[in-house]
């Protein structure tokens, strides 16, 4: 089904045999359903079994991990098995119940790959680790239990009233998987008591197609500038309709709204804690829908919509999902103003992912692989070498080409590196043009 590939390396290892060991189980059970072929005829029962498979040494994971936790007096433990129920008891049952509805179709188990694997990474890498100190919980200030209650009802009523959908949620702690193709769109706004809101809204493309295109009286089953257009709007109102049953947030003010490509609501979103963050399955679609509230991050998401821009926006954000063909490069620095400068550079031509450390790099590179890495040499805490070492020990990764940019070509250091293979190396002293041609030349030559 898919060329992805999860390896094991020893950085994923947490030090604690128990947990240690169903990792690698379920990384290797993920493996080996996205190495079945869902055009064989035989496919339906192999997912069916491998998804038994992995669904039995998950539940096994949990338990063993949550006695763990216990023994050791953590404490995130109520927060990390929390977690653990909202994959266990609502995530996975759902997902299982679409592809039994669809008999196993291939986009049904696109989704359950999609939501598991992404979840699968994003849990170990972060909530994991934070067991044993080598991480932060992402799932801190998180808005009282009750009130989410009462967004996931609010949701729910008005997803019912205004579309006529039964939806379900399937994750109270949805992580920023991507799922299928998404609109990620983002809402800022300002109450009147002077606190500022981030609303990101997560829509599957055939979600917005079959309900606002509906409506519209779209035959199309694609998105345009109108049904685009349509669902800003909409989704305001149904942002402005639930927080108006929330009266100690206040007066709401829009102060900005973002069409954003995957890779800046991921970016977004890592750099921000949510304090709710729900996933929603419509019946016709994932929805997610997430809330973070203190600070804007500056210069992270796409261009600010207004009224004299919005059309102009809304035809670029389609035109820039539209270029799918596109080759991707994933540009790797610790430097934002670098990587917005290559950003800027190089995206008229290419789709372009942005990671600012090693482990963001390898996540990204497993979820969506890359045709070139552009690797800066000099990061701190892990240089440039250590991190085309932990892409060379990921047996499906290790063939993607690697360009270090350095600031300078010291031949000893370029001595070094030449077991690790890397594809070349450019100057990032050298003007914007002559960067831009060197990669040009890269995929001319290997065509």
């Amino acid at each position: 089904m898919s060329s992805q590939k999860f390896v094991w390396h020893d950085r994923y290892n947490l030090g604690v045999e128990i947990i240690d060991r169903e990792h690698k189980k379920l990384f290797s059970i993920m493996n080996k359903l996205f190495a079945y072929d869902e055009n064989d005829e035989k496919s339906k029962w192999a997912y069916q079994e491998g998804i038994k498979f992995f669904k039995g040494h998950a539940m096994k994971h949990f338990a063993e991990e949550e006695l763990y936790m216990a023994s050791i007096g953590y404490e995130g433990y109520d927060m990390h098995r929390r977690l653990h129920d909202t994959f266990r008891k609502k995530t996975l049952p759902e997902i299982e119940k679409e592809l039994a509805l669809t008999e196993y179709s291939a986009e049904a188990v696109r989704h359950f790959l999609g939501v598991c694997a992404g979840w699968l990474i994003g849990h170990t890498l972060t909530e994991d680790r934070a067991i044993v100190g080598n991480a932060e919980s992402m799932w801190t200030g998180l808005l009282p239990e009750e009130e989410q209650t009462a967004m996931k009802k609010t949701i729910i009523t008005l997803l019912q009233e205004l579309f006529q959908l039964d939806a379900k949620v399937i994750s109270e702690s949805y992580g920023g998987e991507k799922f299928g193709k998404g609109v990620y769109y983002r809402l800022v706004y300002e109450s009147d008591k002077g606190e500022k809101w981030e609303f990101y809204l997560v829509f599957e493309e055939r979600l917005i197609v079959g309900t606002v295109g509906s409506m519209m009286g779209s035959d199309s089953d694609r998105l345009d500038v109108m049904m685009m257009n349509a669902t800003r709007y909409t989704a305001r109102q149904f942002v402005e309709r639930i927080m108006s049953h929330f009266p100690s947030v206040g007066k709401l003010e829009v102060k900005e709204e973002n069409l954003l490509t995957y890779t800046q609501f991921q970016t977004l979103f890592e750099r921000q804690n949510p304090q709710c963050s729900l996933l929603f399955d419509t019946g016709m679609g994932y929805f997610a829908y997430c809330i973070t509230a203190p600070h804007l991050l500056k210069d992270a998401g796409g261009a600010s919509i207004r009224a004299e821009n919005a059309m102009a926006e809304i035809g670029n954000y389609l035109q820039q999902k539209d270029a799918e063909e596109k080759k991707k490069i994933l540009i790797v620095d610790d430097s934002s103003v670098v990587l917005q400068a290559m950003k800027q550079l190089l995206e008229p031509d290419y789709e372009v992912a942005l990671a600012k450390s090693g482990v963001a790099a390898i996540r990204t590179m497993i979820l969506d692989r890359p045709n070139l890495v552009l690797l800066d040499y000099e990061m701190p805490v892990c240089d440039g070498r250590q991190v085309l070492e932990m892409i060379r020990a990921e047996e499906e990764l290790t063939k993607i080409p690697v360009i270090f940019l350095t600031g300078t070509t010291d031949r000893e250091r370029i001595q070094k590196l030449i077991p690790l293979k890397p594809a070349g190396y450019l100057l990032k002293t050298a003007q914007p043009q002559e960067l831009k041609s060197n990669i040009d030349a890269f995929f001319q030559n290997i065509k």
